[in-house]
């Protein structure tokens, strides 16, 4: 599958949740202190992402 999430630790030692496609990163969330935090931003994104609502600027 080309589209994944992936934890990772960034250089601070916080965990970092990406989406990506292929090995290109698309997004990324804030720095968390555990693993799990991670996931619950994973978690979020996949519950509220397919209805939130586009703004242009």
């Amino acid at each position: 599958m080309a589209h994944k999430f992936v934890i990772e630790q960034n250089k601070a030692g916080e965990y970092v949740a990406k989406f990506k496609h292929n090995a290109e990163t698309i997004f990324w969330t804030e720095g968390y202190a555990s693993k799990a935090s991670a996931k619950n931003a994973i978690e979020s994104i996949l519950k509220n992402g397919p209805a939130a609502p586009v703004e242009e600027g």
